[in-house]
């Protein structure tokens, strides 16, 4: 593929039935990709990748050995390809030049990585949320608008059947005037254990892990795959869950963002040595509706049927959009029979990362924005990081969605960035 400077793209959101189809595998792929983060989810966007048939997989990068040869033997099983490995995403872009970069490592991580791969002049696919703090997806939309390349954020909800009828049917006024949302995620779990500190694993390069981050001692419950509990590295439930219920909101509402936002947050039930609440409540106020956040990380129940997904409120009914039980609309008028659809998820982890990844490819090819835009993104991040940002402000903020700003509080408005790690700059 020659790099195009993209002059105009147009934003468009897909239907799945209007989706490309994905090709059979083929060894005429378009695109020299690479996949920078090679664990369990990079992993499911790369499997996707490779079976739409587009895409050569000329790189792999990650600090940890053990994920990177374990990427490289099943993508050479799976196709054939046997890519360079690297442990620094830096040397890959240099030396590899792809035009798609998958970036799939942990939160903090993001905004280089998908900066870096813009300015070599690759397309990105970024796993959710966008950054750690707000200014890093700033920094990110302005990258990508700079550069005319596709960015594709991974809230593959976007593109899921049910969330997208469901849409339809909320934006086609019949649950009525709505003038609340209830996003909740609640899973069970206890007080846990603390993990001692210990010495890295072989083969992992926890300095480079780290990164702009903090360095603090390895432990073994933050990688793999704990990270997200922890806040030097992630915004805990509500920026690793949150987004999805965030975005959901921003899909349906024509607002930009909210213009009050409280946290309540605490740890009550945890004892282990993560650092994220176990228990928060969020209130958003919007100009035409509220919406609540809220997640605990214990008490499983048989009384709570749904533990994951929104409520829109409205004067014809209320409407649940959730995850693994598709959408159902239970009207105000009892004569009225409910209405459900079920989902249609691909198996092994219950996503629609295919249809996204098809999404992607066509946004490249027609030169438009994807369903899942950076900014799009972007917004969505905003909405989880202005609930952590309240919570460690201590107080209610005032939020400009226009100009992405703090109104009267520039002690509160210390938390839209964060200090970096020498020698890692944060980005403009």
């Amino acid at each position: 593929m020659h790099r195009r400077k993209f002059l105009k793209m147009s934003s468009a959101g897909v239907f799945v039935a209007t989706l490309p189809q994905l090709p059979d595998l083929t060894r005429y792929a378009k695109y020299r990709t690479a996949l920078i983060g090679t664990g369990w989810w990079g992993m499911n966007i790369l499997r996707e990748a490779i079976a739409a048939g587009q895409s050569k997989i000329a790189a792999i990068c990650d600090v940890d050995e053990q994920y990177l040869q374990a990427a490289a033997a099943e993508i050479n099983k799976l196709n054939g390809d046997r890519p360079k490995s690297y442990s620094d995403y830096r040397e890959l872009l240099q030396k590899e030049k792809p035009e798609i970069v998958i970036v799939a490592t942990p939160d903090h991580w993001h905004p280089l990585i998908t900066i870096a791969a813009l300015e070599s002049g690759a397309h990105v696919y970024v796993e959710k949320p966008v950054g750690h703090t707000i200014n890093e997806g700033k920094a990110m939309v302005k990258a990508a608008r700079a550069t005319d390349l596709v960015v594709q954020v991974g809230t593959h909800r976007r593109v899921s059947p049910h969330n997208m009828s469901g849409m339809q049917f909320l934006k086609s006024g019949k649950a009525g005037k709505i003038g609340m949302v209830r996003a909740f995620v609640h899973y069970g779990g206890g007080a846990g254990k603390p993990v001692p500190d210990s010495e890295p694993p072989a083969g992992l390069d926890w300095n480079a892990w780290c990164g702009p981050a903090p360095l603090r001692p390895y432990n073994s419950a933050i990688h793999p795959r704990g990270f997200r509990q922890f806040l030097d590295f992630a915004n805990g439930q509500l920026g690793d869950w949150g987004i999805h219920w965030m975005d959901q909101i921003l899909w349906w509402t024509e607002e930009k963002g909210p213009r009050k936002i409280f946290s309540s947050a605490a740890r009550r039930i945890r004892t282990d040595n993560t650092d994220a609440p176990d228990t928060q409540i969020v209130n958003y106020e919007f100009e035409s509706f509220n919406a609540v956040w809220e997640h605990r990380l214990y008490a499983a129940n048989e009384a709570e049927k749904t533990n994951v997904g929104c409520y829109f409120y409205g004067t014809e009914g209320t409407f649940h959009m959730g995850w693994l039980d598709g959408w159902t609309f239970y009207p105000a008028n009892k004569n009225k029979p409910v209405i459900h659809e079920n989902p249609q998820l691909h198996t092994g982890d219950n996503h629609n990362v295919k249809e996204l990844w098809a999404d992607f490819l066509d946004s490249i090819a027609t030169k438009r924005r994807p369903v899942c835009d950076i900014e799009t993104g972007h917004r969505s991040t905003n909405m989880s990081l202005l609930g952590m940002l309240s919570q460690k402000a201590g107080r209610s903020i005032v939020w400009d969605p226009e100009k992405e700003l703090i109104s009267g509080d520039q002690d509160a408005a210390r938390f839209l960035q964060r200090e970096y790690r020498p020698p890692w700059i944060y980005p403009a």
